[in-house]
């Protein structure tokens, strides 16, 4: 299992130990003048602050595992916590109290959240500890100290509650403690047994005990920080008029109901500027979301701009494509991206400056991103961000300060909000949303619809397979440790319906002709050549029908109605250019999401919308090609053949 730390910024977190305070970026504390030590995180080490759900459950874990009371010694009343995702194979947070990591809540599929203690929270845990605990012998304290686990003959005691599979504390017959781990017999055994292992250790180097008994709220956190904070917003105000001032675009902020687009609006109030706030409603927003988007504008008086995606762009679109990926994220373009062009087209014709949440410590894509991009899905918006150097403990420090309410999905245990069936979800946030949000069960009849139509089983709902195209390895090891079945036992369609995307293959070999060249593709099912006719001008200024023959000519290409295309040219590389473009416009017409980009690329005004799909004026259409680029039915709607090396 390969699940390796990935670098995506600067550990910005630091600590004073003499006023028991996170402090972000600077070496001397802003309250005490203390100089400050570092936290060591896991990458991306993007910290933020625990909320009263995070605290409850990481509480709750630690008392099933340790006894009554061990939760409360972990994490005392009135002490500041903050969480860290961590690499996982589903989710996992680490959680820092007092300056330090005291253990990590990780979500493991099938069995839900467990507490992993480190020392730190091994110390602070024995102070509460009534259970969990295995008593080791004096002569083997050294041994386990130099990493090695405990075996059996080295046990002395142990709760008599404790299984197999059980996080432990290892202690001395003092009950200090010794290491951390994971029991791998049950107590019984650990204690009959003369050989084997009883217990794996995690953690086992000694460390100084770090007991700061200080209580603080978050605003003591804020006014500690408060110059770090006010230096970033400065910077961000700046870099906002300095690119309106650049680009010479109207602009807008961009608002999704989430922390990160909630500071960039903060961050254009405090610019003293009143830019509309453009909030695209993609039809799966969680209610709360939406309530929060219009109370923000309301309360900061700011004209909305709200684009709502079609009421059948998801579930109208489900049936052709299937469920969404994270390597198949087609909703994205036909319920967010689709809309979105469609409100800068309308409010913004000549283009739009959109300033956006977007934060580098998010992923590899979007610290790979400038801080001023274009996307060529959504043509005519340049999109910036003033954060994108920002980890969540400024985003989140900001909005403290500015006593600014937020969205309440975070205190239900969501460190990030998005659509409410969104695939990019961890097994762990699907569990939240769906025992908190009224939409939820939509969508779990649907996937249940969609698994009886194809056959598949109730562990590919169950472990959430359909996330993926392709399941990555960690998620297969995983599945078949706790089903005994492989992976694509589990995702193979059993009873597909003939209905899916259209497919084409391209025949092996090319055919002599007088142009020079002549290649033939089969299609997967036959062509409407009247639905495709209008669309086939993109390609040819000469275009015609033969209803008898059903026959569709566009130049040197052929298309015929049975479902094949046939393209000639003078060089290979033309003949296979003109059998993609071809391809993509029988997709184009007999496939349209109504997403509208290829509407917004056309100069010429031939493509327009009608009853949420693109139509063409076959008149007006110049043969610019335009219209070609990104589009959600040819990257997401078609399954073209190895064979065809389509671009």
């Amino acid at each position: 299992m390969n699940l390796g730390a990935i670098i995506l910024g600067k550990n910005h977190l630091k600590w004073c130990c003499s006023c028991n305070l996170p402090i972000m970026e600077s070496i001397r504390c802003g309250v005490c003048g203390s100089e400050t030590k570092g936290v060591e995180l896991t990458p991306p080490a993007d910290a933020r602050p625990a909320f009263d759900h995070d605290v409850s459950l990481v509480r709750e874990l630690v008392d099933k595992d340790f006894g009554g009371g061990a939760g409360r010694a972990l994490i005392p009343d009135g002490h500041v916590v903050l969480m860290s995702k961590a690499p996982s194979v589903d989710r996992m947070d680490e959680v820092i109290v007092d300056g330090a990591v005291v253990g990590a809540i990780r979500y493991d599929i099938g069995n839900g959240w467990k507490f992993i203690s480190r020392m730190q929270g091994a110390m602070r845990i024995r102070r509460g500890m009534t259970r969990g605990y295995v008593v080791c012998d004096g002569g083997a304290v050294k041994f386990i100290k130099e990493s090695k686990n405990l075996m059996a003959p080295g046990v002395n005691d142990a709760h008599p509650d404790i299984k197999t599979g059980d996080e432990v504390l290892i202690v001395d017959p003092d009950m200090n403690i010794v290491a951390t781990g994971i029991a791998r017999m049950s107590a019984s055994e650990m204690i009959e047994s003369d050989k084997g292992v009883a217990v794996k250790t995690r953690w086992y180097k000694t460390e100084e005990f770090l007991d700061l008994d200080k209580e603080h709220t978050w605003d003591d956190v804020v006014e500690a920080n408060r110059n770090v904070i006010e230096k970033r917003v400065k910077e961000a105000v700046g870099f906002m008029k300095n690119t309106i001032e650049r680009n010479q675009l109207p602009a807008v902020v961009s608002f999704s109901g989430g922390k990160d687009s909630l500071a960039c609006l903060l961050l254009m109030l405090d610019a003293e500027l009143k830019l509309p706030v453009l909030f695209i409603d993609t039809g799966l927003e969680l209610t709360e979301t939406v309530d929060h988007v219009h109370d923000v504008a309301e309360r900061h008086d700011l004209m909305l701009i709200e684009e709502k995606a079609p009421a059948d762009a998801f579930f109208g679109n489900f049936e052709l494509f299937g469920p969404p990926a994270k390597d198949f994220r087609w909703c994205c373009k036909t319920n967010k991206l689709g809309p979105a062009v469609s409100a800068v087209n309308k409010n913004f014709p000549d283009g739009v400056l959109s300033f956006i949440g977007q934060r580098k410590y998010e992923s590899e894509a979007r610290n790979a991103k400038p801080r001023v991009w274009r996307n060529p899905w959504t043509p005519g918006q340049l999109g910036a961000s003033p954060i994108q150097n920002w980890c969540a403990m400024h985003v989140w420090l900001y909005i403290f300060s500015k006593k600014e309410p937020y969205n309440i999905w975070y205190t239900r245990g969501l460190d990030r909000i998005g659509c409410f069936l969104c695939p990019a979800s961890d097994l762990s946030e699907l569990e939240i949303i769906s025992n908190h949000s009224c939409r939820y069960p939509q969508w779990l009849e649907s996937l249940e619809r969609y698994a009886e139509a194809n056959g598949l089983p109730p562990e590919w709902r169950e472990f959430g397979l359909w996330r993926w195209k392709s399941v990555p390895p960690s998620i297969r090891d995983e599945v078949k440790r706790m089903t005994g079945k492989d992976v694509p036992e589990l995702t193979k369609r059993k009873n597909a319906s003939d209905k899916g995307p259209i497919s084409m293959s391209v025949q092996a070999g090319y055919s002599p002709c007088v142009m020079g060249f002549s290649i033939e593709a089969a299609l997967s099912r036959p062509i409407d050549l009247k639905k495709l006719k209008p669309f086939s001008h993109a390609i040819a200024w000469s275009v015609e029908l033969d209803e008898e023959s059903d026959i569709l000519t566009a130049d040197t290409v052929t298309f015929h109605g049975a479902g094949s295309i046939i393209s000639k040219a003078n060089v290979e590389r033309d003949a296979r250019t003109r059998i993609d473009e071809a391809f993509q416009l029988i997709v184009r017409a007999e496939q349209c999401v109504g997403c509208g980009l290829c509407v917004a690329r056309c100069a010429p005004g031939a493509l327009y919308m009608k009853d949420g799909k693109v139509e063409v004026r076959e008149d007006e259409c110049i043969f610019c090609k335009d219209c070609f680029g990104p589009c959600p039915a040819v990257r997401f709607g078609s399954d073209t053949d190895d064979s065809a090396d389509l671009v």
